[in-house]
């Protein structure tokens, strides 16, 4: 018997690069938020950012960022000339999930600073990805599937 050889699900890559661009300008609103003694609200988009990549990070179809693409800017497109696997852009919302779920814990325990640090480290990754393609937490995907798929050697045998 035979097992059918599967793909792995195949996304157009624009769709990331479109919910990076609107990830990066909320995160740029929280971050002047918190700059500007708005603590609360803040915490608040931060929290609300931090649900989006959870949403994003588990895969779910109804992202609102993936439904706007699909249904709004798709199709004024040309077909993509290639597709990529979800896993790493899934595998990056989960990264930036921690990243701001880590700040809004500590935001919520009363480490103000941790919000604009968090907003800001997810906003250079974010905006790294809307504007050149590069996915940070694509490549650490691509750099833990290398390691883990590496043979650990033993002690030699003489």
């Amino acid at each position: 018997m035979t097992v059918p050889e599967t793909r792995p699900r195949q996304i157009d890559p624009r769709g990331p690069r479109f919910g990076a661009a609107i990830t990066s300008v909320l995160l740029a609103v929280d971050i002047v938020l918190a700059l500007t003694g708005q603590r609360l609200a803040a915490l608040i988009l931060l929290g609300v950012i931090a649900v989006l990549f959870a949403i994003g990070a588990s895969g779910a179809p109804f992202h609102p960022w993936s439904l706007i693409f699909a249904r709004l800017v798709r199709p004024r497109l040309a077909p993509p000339a290639e597709t990529e696997d979800a896993a790493p852009p899934r595998f990056a919302q989960l990264v930036g999930l921690v990243i701001t779920g880590i700040g809004f814990v500590l935001g919520l325990v009363g480490v103000h600073a941790a919000v604009p640090i968090s907003a800001a480290l997810a906003f250079i990754a974010a905006f790294l990805n809307a504007s050149i393609g590069f996915c940070l937490g694509c490549q650490l995907y691509g750099l833990l599937v290398r390691l883990r798929s590496k043979p650990v050697s033993g002690p030699s045998q003489a």
